[in-house]
């Protein structure tokens, strides 16, 4: 029984301990604290619910969040993903740390649980201390914490266990709370959380937007909304869909389930949530001039940062971008809550742009590059960027950029002339296309020391988000004029033609590189798939790519995929790495020497950076595939162990495993092709 309590996390004692997780508000840690003498003033409920922000934000000796496509078709790191070779994912027995690395984990649902379990009826009967509207708006940040917990339960896991309240210490209570429930019960369950916080929450609290608003849950609405959407719509009659082929579910629970009625209330209300965001908050202008001969004129513009489109994801504030509807802040002066991750982005941060991301941005005509002069080729960086959508213009970096206005032995802060194949793991460009996002024009000596806030959330994402929606409603054929004129508005920002069917025209999806091209193996309609291409490109590096091809169901297809980055061999890249008279591209092959990148011969003109080494590396040939199983995470083999009736036969635990993975620690899917 105490093992059951220990992997489920539900609250039984009298006390409890404060997370430490992202403090938004540079607030020092809490310690213990006891419900008897806590939770009486709305100070207490602040503290609380600001101690449970757990948001993906900068942190670490790294490139903070715009490395979080590492691992996709947009971007990749020195070293390549388990995931992307079946097999070698295995399940695991149990993790290491159960609090910090085990998905399963109940941790941060017990204690927004208990928070309102204890809180609600408490303010209902007068006996919290404070004003009543500052009140309700922390009750309802527990509400959108516990919905966007259950999002990522639902993200990773699909099917989960519901749970609203803390159980007793005892087994059969704690056992039958473990079954999970099917996963359209769990996004209607995180939904019905987002009304209440929607209903309680303000957009107008001390904190700003470094705390969670009205805003904020309505964004986070209609993304679950979305996600649920589209995955009831890709996955149909998958084992991954309630009443799929091979659901491991219970027939008696989707006695009432109709994937048809869920979808379309998904839709409605994904769009009905992303349209009220859109009439809260604006987008920022996008100032940037056309980028095509490099000429600037005043210092402010070589660091991009009077421009607010560019801004809003570097300043170091960025409460006054209206896009921005929730960040976090650092301080580095009173608190030393600091990060790295713009010194890691301007050496290269072990990331880099795939050549397959670069090619899918539209040129200024808004023609795809295979179907337009205006593309000039990839023979140099710099063409890489003429011509083209601002956005890659902006967010990729080209040699010689002025990077900061410091001035060092009388030498100005630029980028190389070349990127930084060579470099060490943490500071390299693996792909030779550089991440620019999130790079001020500030100076740092050193690896932590950086105080740019960090976005988590913005209106733009509403925008897709309705767009997509729209067009799932009409099945991919058209959308609407509302739909329209909110894609023209992102379309005209990044310097492209109001006019999407331009694209849509002369979209020719035999010649797209970009996965989201398909779903279930299948080519969608070059609408929906150019919505896709919108997605994908005012998103660059934000760490949604890996969420919008799972839901999407776009990775079936996926078999001995090559990641590749830049031109080096037929490119003014291949000769301009010399030291002493010597090239220092060892190309993978060549006798007598360790290689440091791919062979020409071997893996043609663009460099492959899982290709650099032939011995002992499973991606050279095998390259980037998927099996089905992948689209869901398999579950510890200990939880089936602990809610098992017979602890011999995992079969008899009220828990079942994730279609395609087995009951056994240490193996991969099962039927892997």
């Amino acid at each position: 029984m105490k093992k059951i309590i220990k992997y489920l996390f539900l609250l039984t004692g009298g006390s409890f301990i404060l997370t430490s997780c992202n403090d938004f508000l540079d607030r020092e840690p809490l310690d213990s604290v006891t419900p008897d003498n806590f939770f009486f003033t709305e100070n207490d409920l602040a503290a609380y619910a600001v101690k449970h922000y757990n948001f993906t934000t900068h942190e670490g000796f790294n490139a903070g969040i715009w490395k979080n496509d590492n691992a996709t078709d947009n971007q990749a790191a020195t070293d390549y993903d388990k995931k992307w070779i079946p097999g070698q994912w295995k399940v695991p027995e149990a993790y290491n740390n159960p609090a910090s690395n085990d998905p399963w984990h109940f941790a941060a649902i017990r204690e927004a649980n208990y928070f309102i379990e204890t809180v609600v009826p408490r303010f209902e009967k007068g006996k919290i201390e404070g004003s009543e509207v500052n009140i309700k708006h922390y009750i309802g940040e527990m509400y959108f914490l516990r919905a966007k917990n259950y999002l990522s339960k639902l993200e990773t896991f699909g099917d989960f266990p519901i749970i609203k309240n803390t159980l007793p210490d005892e087994n059969e209570p704690l056992t039958q709370a473990s079954k999970r429930e099917p996963r359209h019960k769990v996004a209607r369950f995180i939904l019905e959380d987002l009304d209440q916080a929607i209903g309680l929450l303000t957009n107008n609290i001390s904190g700003g937007k470094n705390r969670i608003t009205k805003n904020a849950a309505l964004l986070l609405k209609t993304r679950a909304s979305l996600f649920e959407a589209s995955w009831l719509t890709y996955h149909r009659g998958t084992a991954l869909v309630p009443g799929g082929s091979g659901w491991p579910g219970k027939a008696e629970d989707i006695a009432d389930f109709n994937i048809d009625t869920e979808i379309a209330f998904f839709l409605k209300e994904a769009k009905e949530a992303a349209k009220e965001v859109i009439g809260n908050a604006a987008l920022v202008q996008n100032t940037a001039k056309d980028c095509m001969d490099e000429t600037v004129k005043t210092d402010e513009d070589k660091y991009k940062m009077s421009n607010p489109y560019f801004a809003q994801f570097s300043a170091n504030s960025l409460e006054g971008y209206s896009e921005i509807l929730l960040w976090r802040a650092y301080n580095l002066l009173d608190y030393k809550i600091v990060h790295s991750a713009p010194f890691y982005i301007r050496v290269g941060g072990n990331t880099g742009f795939t050549r397959q991301y670069v090619e899918s941005f539209l040129c200024r005509d808004g023609k795809p590059i295979y179907a337009t002069d205006q593309y000039k080729g990839d023979e140099s960086l710099l063409d890489v960027r003429k011509n083209r959508d601002l956005r890659l213009q902006l967010f990729l970096m080209t040699p010689d950029e002025t990077l900061s206005p410091n001035v060092m032995n009388g030498t100005p802060d630029l980028l190389p002339e070349v990127p930084g194949l060579l470099d060490i793991t943490e500071k390299r460009c693996v792909t030779g296309y550089q991440v620019r996002k999130g790079l001020s024009g500030n100076w740092y000596r050193d690896g932590n020391t950086a105080i740019e806030g960090c976005p988590v959330y913005r209106v733009a994402e509403a925008y897709l988000n309705y767009i997509e929606a729209d067009c799932m409603e009409h099945n991919g054929t058209s959308i609407g004029s509302e739909a329209a004129g909110y894609w023209g508005d992102l379309r005209e920002r990044a310097g492209l033609p109001r006019d999407y069917t331009v694209t849509v025209n002369n979209t020719d999806l035999s010649k797209e590189l970009d996965w989201a091209a398909y779903s279930a193996g299948k080519q969608v309609s070059p609408l929906l798939y150019n919505i896709r291409r919108e997605r994908r490109c005012e998103l660059l590096a934000e760490g949604l790519r890996m969420l919008d091809l799972k839901r999407w169901r776009a990775l079936d297809q996926v078999k001995h995929f090559v990641i590749q980055g830049v031109n080096i061999w037929e490119s003014d890249l291949k000769d301009q790495y010399m030291q002493d008279g010597k090239n220092l591209l060892v190309q993978e092959g060549t006798e007598g020497q360790t290689s440091n990148v791919s062979s020409y011969v071997n893996s043609g003109k663009y460099l492959c950076p899982y290709r650099t080494v032939k011995t002992n590396n499973l991606m050279y040939d095998a390259g980037y595939s998927w099996c089905e199983a992948h689209y869901l995470n398999p579950i510890a083999i200990t939880h089936f162990r602990i809610t098992a009736s017979n602890p011999n036969d995992l079969n008899t635990s009220i828990i079942y495993q994730n279609p395609g993975w087995p009951l056994q620690a240490n193996e991969g899917p099962d039927n892997i092709e």
